[in-house]
C-alpha cells in the first residue's frame, strides 16, 4: 500500500520529484502536532467515558485508530524525504507504514459502523434492534480490528522479511525489494481487498444516509415545524459523518482507478506522472481525517461534549 511511484523522474523539466516529496512531507509534519493534540485530548476524555451506548463504543475504537495513524505520521513523513536513511525507509516499509495504512482503513470501517448506528437510532428508534446493543457494537468493532490487522497487517510484516535490494531505490521500489514472491502476491491481494473494503463501506454509508434522509424529511413534514435553525442543526449533526468521510477518503480512492490503469501500460513517461503527485496529496488529505474526527465527537456525542466542557471549565 505504498504510494511512491517508480515513474516520478518523468515529471516535466523544472519540477523535480524530490521537491514534491519535501513539500508533501512538510504537509504531514504540519498536521502532526494538531492531530496529536486533538486525539490526545479525545483519548483522555474517552478513558473517562463509560461504554453506555453503541456510539460511545465505536467512538473509543475510532479514537484508538486515529491515534495510531497520528503516531505514525512523523515516521511516514521522514521516510519519504529525499536522502532518508535506507534503514528508516526499510523500517517504514515493514512496520510503521503498514500500521499507518491499516489504521486508516480501520477508521474507515468504524465510520461505516457509526453510520449504521445513526441509521438504527434514527430510522429504527427505541433500542430494540440488535444493531443498537452493546454486545453487537463491541463485536463489530473487534471484527474490524481483527480482519484488517490480522488479515493484512500481520501477514505483510511477516512477509516483508528481506533486506532492501537497492540502497538508492525510492520508497516504493525499496519496499517491493523487501518482499519475496509470497509477499508480492499478498501485496496485490491486500490492495484489492482494501479497495473493495472502502467501496463496500461507502455503499453502506450511502444507503444508511439515504434512509436517514427520508426519515428526517418525513419527520419535518409530519411535524409541520418552521424552526429552520433547528432543522439546519439536525442536518449538520446527522450528515457530518458523511461529509467528513467523502471529503477525506473519496479523492484517494478515485485516484486509485487511473493509477491502476496506468500501471498496466508499458510506457515509462506519460503525462499521467502528475497522477503520482495528485495521489500523494490525496493520501495526505485522507490523513487529515484524524484532525476532523474530533469534531464529529463534539457534535454527535453528548457525553463527549459534556466531558470536554468540564475539562475547559477546569
Amino acid at each position: 500500500m505504498t504510494s511512491n511511484s517508480s515513474g516520478a523522474d518523468c515529471l516535466p523539466a523544472g519540477v523535480p520529484y524530490a521537491s514534491v516529496d519535501v513539500v508533501v512531507s512538510s504537509m504531514y509534519f504540519c498536521i502532526f502536532p494538531i492531530a496529536l493534540f486533538l486525539n490526545g485530548v479525545a483519548a483522555w476524555i474517552c478513558v473517562q467515558l463509560g461504554s453506555t451506548s453503541s456510539f460511545v463504543v465505536y467512538l473509543k475504537h475510532l479514537v484508538a485508530a486515529d491515534l495510531l495513524v497520528t503516531l505514525t505520521i512523523p515516521l511516514k513523513a521522514a521516510s519519504d524525504l529525499p536522502g532518508a536513511a535506507v534503514s528508516l525507509k526499510a523500517f517504514a516499509c515493514r512496520y510503521s507504514d503498514v500500521i499507518f495504512y491499516t489504521s486508516l482503513y480501520t477508521s474507515i470501517g468504524l465510520m461505516g459502523l457509526i453510520s449504521l448506528d445513526r441509521f438504527f437510532k434514527i430510522v429504527r428508534p427505541g433500542g430494540k434492534s440488535p444493531g443498537q446493543s452493546l454486545v453487537f457494537s463491541h463485536a463489530m468493532a473487534a471484527c474490524v480490528w481483527v480482519v484488517l490487522f490480522g488479515g493484512t497487517a500481520v501477514p505483510t510484516v511477516v512477509l516483508t522479511d528481506r533486506k532492501p535490494g537497492n540502497a538508492t531505490a525510492g520508497g516504493g521500489d525499496l519496499c517491493m525489494s523487501m518482499k519475496g514472491p509470497a509477499g508480492l502476491a499478498l501485496h496485490q491481494h491486500v490492495i484489492l481487498f482494501v479497495d473493495a473494503f472502502f467501496w463496500g463501506v461507502s455503499v453502506v454509508i450511502v444507503v444508511c444516509y439515504a434512509c436517514i434522509t427520508q426519515k428526517i424529511v418525513a419527520s419535518f413534514r409530519n411535524s409541520g415545524s418552521s424552526n429552520s435553525r433547528g432543522k439546519r442543526t439536525t442536518r449538520l449533526r446527522v450528515f457530518l459523518v458523511l461529509l467528513v468521510f467523502f471529503v477525506c477518503f473519496m479523492p484517494l480512492h478515485m485516484m486509485r482507478i487511473p493509477i491502476s490503469q496506468r500501471e498496466t501500460q508499458t510506457s515509462a513517461c506519460t503525462e499521467g506522472q502528475w497522477m503520482d503527485v495528485a495521489y500523494d496529496v490525496a493520501l495526505w488529505l485522507s490523513t487529515t481525517n484524524v484532525c476532523l474526527d474530533p469534531l464529529l465527537y463534539i457534535y454527535l456525542c453528548r457525553e463527549f461534549r459534556e466531558k470536554l466542557n468540564s475539562l475547559v471549565a477546569f
